[in-house]
């Protein structure tokens, strides 16, 4: 055990990508950590498309970490993400299984994978106060020049999609600008990383194909039933994409039609913005191996086993 790498599966959303790495941790016994920034709140299952049937193959249950690990309505982030990750990782090894990375949340692949240094950073009210009531497009330009200030590859525009995220981004980047802090020190993960790449046609497909089925589903009622908690609209919306289309639609703001093409338009903005990320870890420096999701699943595990063996010799 001592030699193998984790291996990381990620992809755009609808690439298929969490049944590979489920199919792939039963066929070598390997347990799967999720590398997704939505997926850790629980009861926000449908939204953020947990489909944790995936987990079961042949009748058994794959183990699978950082997935139902924190409270709806709270501000989940990449800082505890390293630290959960790391416990999760050292666990996995520790007890001689192979770990699987598996996510589309580029930020936290690549802060694991390259042992980003960070620090936890403490709420800045005046700040908050500030930038509250501006517009995202004001907000990304402020957070695009602080990251150039501070030389930083965090908070790609995937992962800030909302004011509050912008906002929470634009208080990191101010904190580190300002403040020189010991930071801690992580090892960079070795990693066989292989990108499920899907043609762009199908992935629109795929997409609009899982928006309508998670709808029918009950991804509105599963909103509903978040606010109903006490859960306010806004901290709804600040996780994004559905969350945000559909708490718009509860809450009597949206019509029904409105509210599925407006989301629709934002998840396939989002699988390009995912994309994008990717495209810059390769640019970064990492080597992701693609493989063609329209490969049966046999052809596409093959490939895997494959790729794994070839980086071990």
């Amino acid at each position: 055990m001592a030699n193998q790498r984790m291996i990381t599966i990620l992809g755009p959303t609808a690439s298929g990508k969490t049944t590979l790495a489920a199919q792939l941790a039963a066929r070598i016994g390997g347990e799967i950590i999720s590398a997704d920034s939505r997926q850790v709140y629980r009861h926000m299952d449908i939204g953020t498309g947990k489909d944790l049937a995936d987990y079961t193959v042949g009748g058994r249950q794959i183990p699978y970490h950082l997935i139902d690990i924190a409270e709806p309505g709270t501000k989940y982030n990449l800082f505890q993400y390293q630290q959960d990750f790391f416990t999760a990782y050292d666990d996995i090894r520790q007890r001689g299984v192979r770990p699987i990375l598996c996510g589309g949340t580029g930020l936290y692949i690549e802060a694991v994978l390259r042992g980003y240094q960070l620090s936890p950073v403490p709420q800045n009210d005046e700040l908050r106060a500030r930038l509250e009531g501006k517009p995202l497009a004001e907000l990304t330009e402020l957070l695009k020049a602080l990251k150039a200030k501070n030389g930083s590859t965090m908070h790609n525009t995937t992962d800030v999609d909302s004011a509050q995220r912008a906002i929470r981004a634009i208080e990191i980047e101010e904190y580190n600008l300002h403040t020189p802090t010991e930071r801690r020190q992580l090892p960079a993960v070795p990693s066989v990383i292989i990108g499920v790449s899907i043609d762009r046609e199908e992935r629109r497909r795929k997409i609009t194909e899982r928006l309508r089925q998670r709808l029918d589903e009950g991804m509105v009622d599963e909103v509903r039933a978040l606010l109903a908690e006490g859960i306010a609209p806004a901290d709804l919306t600040y996780y994004g994409l559905e969350y945000k289309f559909v708490t718009e639609y509860a809450t009597g703001q949206t019509s029904y039609d409105e509210m599925f093409g407006r989301l629709e338009i934002a998840i396939h903005q989002f699988a390009k913005r995912q994309m994008t990320w990717f495209r810059g870890m390769e640019r970064r420096g990492f080597t992701i191996n693609w493989i063609d999701a329209a490969l049966p699943m046999e052809e596409k595990l093959a490939a895997v086993q494959q790729l794994t063996m070839d980086y071990e010799q």
